[in-house]
């Protein structure tokens, strides 16, 4: 006998992390090119555009990352905008502060990035389990 039931019914899991190898090569070429298309058209010797550009790039590679990768993909962000992004173009240097701020910077946007996700994953798995049939949603009394 055929049961019929609905696609839709029953937990989903909750969608798993992309590998931190996948994450820090989409940062790596995602980074660079970035910079690239950025210096062609900003020019070089403007980070603000290219700090706002990566922390923007590692929140995106946030969201479909473990917390572990978050260090790596702002170091790699990070190396693309120090070499390529400042003048002297293929040079690191490091500035002490400034240096730090941007680390910092790149740092909490992948995080918040990856913590948007996990939240919003969470939300969506608790409002699949609680509008299960017998949840008792939308009885009166309850």
């Amino acid at each position: 006998m055929v049961e019929w039931v609905p696609l839709g019914s029953g937990a989903r899991p909750v969608p798993r992390p992309v590998a931190d190898p996948l994450v820090w090569a989409a940062a790596f070429a995602g980074a660079l090119t970035l910079v690239a298309v950025l210096n062609g058209t900003v020019g070089a010797g403007r980070p603000a555009f290219a700090l706002t550009a990566l922390s923007l790039l590692a929140a995106l590679l946030g969201l479909c990352a473990r917390f572990a990768a978050a260090p790596g993909t702002a170091l790699l962000c990070w190396l693309s905008l120090n070499g390529f992004a400042i003048p002297p173009a293929g040079t690191l240097t490091w500035a002490g502060r400034r240096d730090a701020l941007w680390l910092t910077c790149l740092l909490g946007a992948a995080l918040v990035g990856t913590a948007l996700a996990r939240v919003a994953h969470a939300r969506a798995a608790y409002r699949r389990l609680g509008a299960g049939p017998g949840s008792g949603a939308g009885e009166p009394g309850l």
